[in-house]
């Protein structure tokens, strides 16, 4: 059964990686919330990312590239992304919202693309970006009215917004290491990168978190630093290696399509393990940003035709 192969030339392996990973990336915002409930987002940003180097430091060799590719995507992919995201749950954004409007990653990503590396946009990708700014100005609705923002807050809806865009920025960094690296090795970069992130979100801490916190991880209960280690050692290097490991291995616009699963198990998992409600005007934010990325992934057929 795992050498039969599906119509989209996935082995039955390759389909139940591509499925676990988005069972993974859906549920890590639960994680990220339950992580949260004893550790501050600077904390938490250390302690995923001491998790995602340990053990797999000691015996993958740095990978052979500029050392300014790391520490690019280090800061942009660990500090950016998820110190922000972090924040953002912390202060006001629920996980089932979370995991839709992180996905606007890929439109920052278009224009990251378009303004840095010259890349045309798509009338596919123009027709998603218009129905993602729509989605997002029904999410902004929720903040018009006071008492109708569905547990989140604007500051955490922003602080979200500019995750994803630091998310973007790391993929646009990606990309460059990629075109310089003719030999890009993906675990050895993922996992050195992930000492990058350590050091700056101790000394954030140290610089802005209450001094009474600053020790409460040792007493932190055990669900936290089971969701810490989910987060560094299943979300980041176990994730992103299968997921690149299928890039590898099939075309993108097979591979992509997936991701849009992430939101329904972030959505699902938000509701039922959290109680997350969701507001009219985030379901329509919800339902434009998908169709968005459905837009964007499968447009291309009608709208780019000549």
């Amino acid at each position: 059964m795992s050498a039969q192969t599906s119509s989209a030339g996935f082995t039955t392996r390759d389909l139940v990686s591509a499925l676990f990973v988005v069972l993974i990336w859906g549920t890590n915002f639960v994680a990220m919330k339950v992580g949260l409930r004893n550790l501050t987002p600077f904390q938490m940003g250390a302690a995923r990312y001491i998790f995602a180097v340990l053990p797999l430091i000691i015996f993958i060799r740095p990978p052979k590239l500029p050392v300014k590719w790391i520490v690019a995507y280090g800061m942009c992919q660990g500090v950016g992304q998820f110190g922000l995201l972090f924040l953002s749950l912390k202060i006001g954004m629920s996980a089932s919202l979370a995991s839709v409007i992180l996905q606007t990653q890929v439109f920052f990503t278009a224009f990251f693309g378009f303004a840095l590396l010259h890349e045309r946009a798509s009338r596919a990708l123009q027709a998603g970006l218009l129905l993602a700014a729509v989605g997002l100005v029904c999410f902004g609705m929720n903040y018009v009215e006071p008492g109708h923002a569905g547990g989140t807050t604007a500051g955490g809806f922003a602080l979200c917004l500019a995750g994803a865009a630091m998310w973007a920025a790391s993929n646009i960094v990606v990309r460059r290491a990629q075109q310089a690296t003719p030999q890009f090795d993906v675990i050895s970069f993922m996992v050195w990168c992930s000492l990058v992130p350590i050091v700056p979100f101790i000394l954030l801490s140290l610089a802005f978190d209450d001094p009474t916190t600053r020790w409460q991880w040792t007493a932190a209960p055990l669900s936290t630093w089971i969701a810490t280690a989910y987060l560094g050692w299943m979300a980041t290097i176990l994730g992103y290696a299968m997921w690149t490991r299928l890039l590898k291995r099939h075309p993108v616009n097979r591979v992509a399509p997936f991701s849009l699963g992430v939101p329904v198990v972030g959505i699902s998992t938000g509701m039922l393990v959290l109680g997350d409600t969701i507001t009219g005007w985030q379901w329509a934010g919800i339902a434009l940003i998908v169709l968005s990325l459905v837009c964007t992934m499968f447009g291309g057929r009608w709208l780019d035709r000549e």
